[in-house]
């Protein structure tokens, strides 16, 4: 009888050979951060990774962290999950729409969900920004243990949010507030939180666990003994990187070897109008975001060295991947963020940049030099925004591999899934297991027929074989869709709309299914994220503080009168 209840949950429970999985996340990593990707950042521990397994050369995300998050987690497309896009960039069209409540909608399962109930002991530690109300945590999400950053980021030194749109850095562990250390590194707590989760409970089980680093989000902070160790790297610029980065590119394979690089878009400064001493400071920024990627490998290493120590390393399926492309958000331009920071402790300067107290990030400049040898960054659908490196290793993974067959994020839920040993009839997933890529029984797993569509806030993309049509909003696009041969110009720098009209018009019919198949609203006309997070922010501040507002309204009320009344009395005398 129990045997029929459970079907083939039962079989899988009594396998003793299913495999452990460790899926870790990175944070607005591009597509050549990680060393064996070209980047400059030492990350050995995950080159290892690779080196025993696999790495995937077109593997494409969402273009922003939550939606990604949701895709991850789920296998499902980001707006069939609920959380089609942040709550921070939201337009109030948006609010509390299908597909658009920001959090995990009723009948959504994750990964957790689906282990867990297969007998797999279900762990997380890092950076959440799934839902925030209750039962929103990943305690409800299939979780056995957690410690969640309920938030989009948060300072990587100390208990303290990052951003006016926060109050205070949301941590909570299994579902309840936490109590974190009085001193601690991100990378560091988020791994030795996971090795304590690890051994508890019944070690017989498998189990997954998700290791969703901070770095290398903004504030961009890292030791400064690493950071030392990239001195003079970036001492070029970023235009010098950036076409570093793409000939690398060619040099590896990473793209054909005819590719051009897109030109620096116009509102972009270029590396030798900065004076001398932002040159200094701008290059220690990308110093500190290197050392920021190495501290979280060092981190990776410890994870995997404990595996080896407690005898599951061998039998642990291994996923690192990154959630989007590189930040372009900056924090010297902006009097109201400047206020804000010296109210909390923050600066932005070249002392004890990427220390305590530093509010550290790369701007855009160099985010579009990161994602080199593609176009843009974080945020569009342009490839800078969604292509993003994939390393996977560990049993049944094909050892030094490279794949340049198309792989989406959706596509990581089913393929753990199918390691595990776990059918989904019921729930079918928009992503595809990579199974038959893996085993050799398929060149790919998308053919040239196949549509893989992404939106998020306005900013879209369609890939059906070698073509890709793209649209990015404000502030950093126009909303135009625009059509490119993204296999001959993965750089994205000649439109071929008005030349190829046919595949163009195609194409948009493509998006058009796409939209109405998972439930896309459009945004509002003049639609731009960075007004949306303003207002939103202005909107929480509002509501967070309106008690002081209102105190200190009247107080100005009461000074008011008393200097009028003042004057009143000497004009009268």
């Amino acid at each position: 009888m129990a045997f029929m209840l459970t079907g083939p949950v039962a079989m899988a429970q009594s396998d003793g050979t299913r495999p452990n999985i460790v899926l870790i996340l990175v944070d607005d990593a591009a597509l050549m951060d990680f060393g064996v990707y070209g980047g400059e950042a030492r990350t050995p521990n995950i080159d290892a990774l690779a080196a025993r397994g696999a790495m995937f050369r077109k593997h494409y995300s969402s273009p922003l962290c939550s939606p990604s998050r949701a895709m991850l987690l789920t296998g499902m497309d980001n707006h069939m999950t609920g959380i089609a896009t942040i709550p921070e960039v939201l337009p109030k069209e948006h609010v509390g729409q299908p597909g658009y409540t920001m959090h995990l909608e009723p009948g959504i399962l994750t990964l957790a969900d689906r282990l867990k109930s297969a007998g797999y002991r279900t762990l997380m530690s890092g950076k959440w920004h799934l839902g925030s109300g209750a039962g929103d945590l990943p305690n409800a999400h299939g979780f056995d243990r957690s410690l969640a950053l309920d938030a989009s980021g948060a300072d990587n030194w100390s208990d303290k949010p990052y951003m006016p749109y926060y109050q205070k850095a949301p941590w909570y562990e299994d579902g309840k507030p936490a109590q974190l250390p009085d001193s601690f590194y991100s990378s560091t707590m988020i791994v030795d939180h996971m090795i304590d989760y690890l051994d508890e409970g019944d070690q017989t089980q498998p189990f997954f666990a998700y290791v969703a680093f901070q770095a290398i989000h903004i504030p961009v902070q890292a030791p400064p003994e690493l950071t030392a160790g990239y001195d003079g790297v970036y001492d070029q610029g970023w235009d010098a990187l950036r076409e570093a980065r793409w000939h690398k590119a060619r040099d590896i394979g990473l793209i054909p070897e005819s590719a051009p690089l897109a030109p620096m878009p116009e509102e972009m400064r270029p590396w030798s109008d900065l004076s001398p001493d932002d040159q200094a400071l701008y290059a220690a920024r990308m110093q500190v975001n290197a050392a920021m990627m190495e501290a979280m490998d060092m981190e990776i290493g410890r994870l995997v060295e404990h595996l080896k120590q407690v005898g599951k390393f061998e039998n642990t399926i291994f996923v690192v991947t990154s959630d989007n492309g590189p930040e372009p958000s900056r924090g010297d331009e902006d009097f109201r963020l400047t206020i804000w920071m010296k109210m909390h402790g923050y600066h932005i300067g070249i002392e004890g940049i990427g220390e305590q107290e530093s509010w550290g990030f790369i701007g855009p400049e160099w985010a579009i030099a990161a994602a080199s040898p593609n176009n843009m960054f974080k945020f569009l659908g342009s490839e800078g925004g969604i292509r993003v490196p994939l390393v996977m290793a560990g049993p049944g993974v094909p050892q030094g591999e490279t794949y340049d067959a198309r792989t989406v994020v959706t596509d990581i839920a089913p393929t753990l899934l199918k390691y595990a040993g776990i059918d989904t009839p019921d729930t079918p997933m928009t992503g595809r297991s990579l199974d038959p890529l893996l085993t050799g029984a398929q060149a790919a797993v998308y053919q040239p027929g196949d549509v893989i569509g992404m939106e998020v806030s306005g900013n879209s993309a369609i890939l059906k074989g070698r073509w890709k049509i793209t649209r990015n909003q404000k502030p950093h696009g126009d909303g135009k869709w625009r059509l490119y041969d993204i296999e001959q110009d993965p750089g994205e720098t000649t439109d071929l709309s008005t030349d190829k009209p046919n595949i163009f018009a195609d194409m948009l019919e493509e998006y058009q299914a796409y939209s109405d198949r998972v439930g896309v609203l459009e945004v509002p006309e003049g639609y731009s994220s960075l007004k949306e997070i303003t207002r939103n922010t202005m909107a929480r501040q509002l509501k967070a503080y309106w008690p002081q507002l209102v105190v200190l309204l009247a107080g100005l009320l009461l000074i008011f009168w008393f200097i009028l009344h003042l004057v009143r009395r000497i004009i009268r005398r």
